[in-house]
Parts: structure tokens; sequence; C-alpha cells
């Protein structure tokens, strides 16, 4: 009987592994679980939650920045901080991608999070772990959900430019380029219309959504899909030529708020991005998530926290490939 209990016992468990540890990633052969520093660094969560907050409150505009970079990170050779490596001997840096150029930031939060962390346990938490973390406190720091992050990734010894380039979604892409570059990393249309809306932070540099006001098909008008009278709004900051850093935000209605206030801009046609209005206006059922997320929050902050979690464990470095970097912006000597 007790040998049958015990049985039982571990068939419950089994049952329960995947919920915990949010399934098995696909790198390393490891999984990546949310205790994973428990007893190796306990503090280790509380270190990057205090940096986090210290520098969203001295720069709200942080948390979306951060929440960005694990973004980018995630979608150019899975989520091992590459995105945080800076030029060196064989490494051209991603940081030098058109994505990254003049808009990536966050990386002297990342250094400050990290140098703590290694005062505090040397050579245990990797940069890749911490910035999963950094993105999550910036979510719930804003207002948005919370979730156990699963943690056990290591750090990447390379870079790709190109992967950086070509791998992440443009602001002017169409939502088919779009959706295959989501489908390419195993994610679906369901965790690109949910982390688009992380677009309910954060701001977007006037380069980035100029042809919509001026010559979205390049035959010199704007975009049709844009409300016109907050089309006239933006062109008063964002000119022709000229103006390209002049920063706006994504959600103009509660910009450091996260909520789901991001789709209800799309209802209005006030998506700033054009990456972001073609969730409504260029397909069916990315159409009805938008409007299911517009008029029910809860069910938007359910699925952003499992589309994290999912985006999160894209190839991971686990076990013994990669390294647990001692200073997040280059690769260990040996």
């Amino acid at each position: 009987m007790a040998h049958s209990m015990g049985f039982i016992t571990v068939l419950s468990l089994l049952a329960i592994v995947p919920l915990c540890l949010s399934g098995k990633t696909y790198g390393g052969g490891g999984y990546l679980y949310p205790q994973f520093y428990d007893h190796s660094c306990p503090k280790a969560q509380e270190i990057v939650k205090h940096f986090v907050a210290k520098a969203v409150a001295e720069d709200p505009r942080m948390a979306a920045s951060l929440l960005r970079l694990h973004f980018h990170d995630c979608f150019v050779k899975g989520c091992d901080a590459s995105v945080l490596l800076d030029s060196s001997g064989t490494i051209i840096s991603e940081k030098r991608s058109n994505p990254n150029r003049d808009s990536a930031r966050g990386f002297e939060v990342i250094d400050e999070i990290k140098a703590a962390i290694e005062k505090e346990c040397p050579h245990t938490v990797s940069c890749a772990d911490i910035m999963a973390l950094a993105a999550r406190d910036s979510t719930v720091l804003t207002g948005g959900p919370n979730w156990d992050v699963p943690l056990g990734r290591r750090d990447s010894r390379d870079a790709s430019l190109s992967g950086s380039n070509n791998n992440i979604p443009a602001p002017n892409n169409t939502f088919q380029t779009i959706l295959t570059k989501f489908k390419l990393q195993g994610l679906d249309i369901v965790d690109l219309v949910a982390l688009s809306g992380s677009h309910t932070i954060g701001n977007a540099r006037c380069t980035s959504f100029r042809q919509r006001l001026y010559n979205q098909a390049g035959n010199g008008k704007p975009d049709y899909t844009l409300d016109q009278s907050y089309a006239a709004h933006l062109r008063t900051h964002c000119p022709k030529s000229g103006g390209d850093q002049n920063l706006f935000f994504l959600d103009f209605v509660s910009p450091v708020k996260f909520d789901n206030s991001y789709f209800k801009n799309l209802l209005a046609y006030k998506g700033l991005l054009s990456s972001d209005e073609v969730l409504f206006t260029k397909n069916a059922e990315s159409r009805e998530l938008v409007k299911t997320y517009a008029y029910n929050q809860e069910l938007f902050f359910q699925q952003f926290a499992k589309s994290m979690i999912k985006m999160g464990n894209i190839s991971p470095l686990t076990g013994y490939k990669g390294e647990i970097r001692k200073y997040c912006r280059k690769v260990n000597a040996y």
C-alpha cells in the first residue's frame, strides 16, 4: 500500500511539474524552474527587484526598455544575453543592429544588478536570467501581471548581428512577416498579440512611424488606417525630414501604466506603429484577440504572463552549455 501511495505521489508530482516549470525547454536538455537559485543565491530575485525599482523611479521609461531588451535578446539565438555583449575580438555586437542602434537601452541597469549579485554570490547567476527577471519586475512595477520566472539559463559566448537584423520584427513589417518571425521562435498568433501589448508602456522614435504620416504605400499619402486627427497631432513633432529621434508614447492614453489601453487605441485606429495597427486591420484572428484584450484586461494579463514565460523559454543554454559571465558586456577570459 505504501509503495502504491508513493507511486501515486510521484504521478501527482509529474502532473504538476509542467505547470511549475512552465514546460521543458529546448536548450541543453535541462529544465528552467523558478526555484533555480533558491539555495545557491537566495537573494538574487530581491536584488534584481531593488535595482529595477530604483531605475524605474529615476526614469519611468526604463521599465519598457528592460522589457524590450529581454525580447530583443530572446529573438536572436534564444534567451542567452547575447544582446548585452560589446564588440570585441571576433564578436560583432548586436547593439549595432538596426533594431537596437540608438534605441536599445538599460545596459547600465543590468550592469548594476550584475555587480551587486556578483558581490552576493559570485559566478552563480547568469546575465540572461537577470534580464528575464528585470522584464518581469518592470511589468509588475508599472501595474502589469506577475508571474514566476523560470530560471537556469546560461550566457552565450557569442552574438549574432545578422540574427538581430533579420529576426526581430520591424515597425514597418507586414502582418504576415511579423507572424512568420514569431512562428520561427515557436510562438503563435496568440503570443504575438499578447506580447505586442507590452507597447502599453514605452516610446517610439519618429523614424519608426514617419512613413505612416506621409507616404505609407509609396504613393505620397498617409496610412488610411491611422486616425487622421491623431496623425495631424503626430506630424507637429514628426516632420517629413529631421526629428528622427523625437520620442512619442506608444500608448498616449496611459503611457507609463501597464494596462489594456493599447488595445483600445488599436480599436480607435490610434496605434502608433504600423506593426501595432496591423494586428487589428490585417488578420481576422488577431483582430478578435485585440477586441478580447481591449474588453477584458484580466484575460490580457493572464495571456501576457503565459506568453512571456513561453518567450523566455526560447532556446536557453542550460547545463554545461555557455557560461555564467562575470561582466555582462564581455565573455569570460579563460
